[in-house]
This record gives C-alpha cells, sequence and structure tokens, in this order.
C-alpha cells in the first residue's frame, strides 16, 4: 500500500472517481518509472511498457475505437493497482482531455469532466472545443 499511496503523491497524479490512480506528464520528461504509459505524441519511448494512440496535437485520437480500447486498458491497470500514465508533449491538451476521459469511463459524469480535470490536474487542460465535444460523446 505505500507503494501505491508513493504513486498517488507524485506531481501531476490525479485521482479518478473509483480512486485509482494516473499520472499526467509531458513526453520526455524525466520522471521516476511507471508500469504502462499511454503516449499521445511522437518523441522519446519510456522504459516501461506503453501504447501509442494516434492523436495529433489540439485535436482528437485519429481512431476512435483504438484510443478507446487504450483508455479503457490504461483504466484497468490503475484499478489494479498498476502505476499508469498518460503524456503528450506539453502534457496539458491531449492529456487533459484523456485523463477527463478516463474519469468518465470510471464514472464521472461527461458533463462534469472538463470542470473535474482542470481542478484536479491542470486549469488549461482540454485546449479545444472539439476535445470537450469528444468528451461529451465518450461513452
Amino acid at each position: 500500500m505505500a507503494e501505491r499511496e508513493t504513486w498517488a503523491a507524485q506531481p501531476g497524479v490525479v485521482l479518478l472517481p473509483s480512486g485509482a490512480a494516473v499520472r499526467g506528464r509531458r513526453v520526455g520528461d524525466e520522471v521516476p518509472p511507471a508500469d504502462f504509459a499511454l503516449l499521445l505524441a511522437p518523441g522519446p519511448v519510456p522504459a516501461w511498457p506503453h501504447r501509442r494512440i494516434r492523436w495529433p496535437d489540439f485535436w482528437v485520437p485519429v481512431d476512435r475505437a483504438d484510443a478507446i480500447d487504450a483508455l479503457r486498458e490504461a483504466l484497468r491497470r490503475a484499478r489494479a493497482g498498476e502505476r499508469v500514465e498518460v503524456a503528450c508533449k506539453g502534457g496539458t491538451g491531449r492529456t487533459g482531455t484523456a485523463l477527463a476521459a478516463l474519469a468518465i469511463l470510471d464514472g464521472l459524469p461527461p458533463e462534469d469532466a472538463v470542470t473535474w480535470v482542470r481542478r484536479h490536474y491542470r486549469p488549461r487542460a482540454v485546449e479545444t472545443p472539439w476535445q470537450r465535444r469528444w468528451l461529451r460523446h465518450l461513452r
């Protein structure tokens, strides 16, 4: 349990509605290892297991089904106590949108997701109107 509490205290880590902890960050940041990463931008890959989602900057995922499958895998792992992270180039728009999506998949009402992620992660998370729309239609 101490390891999970240490993970939850890391910068960028948010607790989803179920209590599962997920770290948001920028690709390329030097960070303590995770058990699994969702990469939302090109760049260096971590030494730990990861999955890349094709997600252009300021937009939404290219392949909706693949993105939702990857998000569900990340959520399953986080709920099982694995150290899961989500990363994009700046750590705000795509990462914030993915964290909000994880919260929705974890039970948060879609209409509350943007406010939730801005309160718990970064005030400017979810940068564009189409990212907000994508979240409203996630379920």
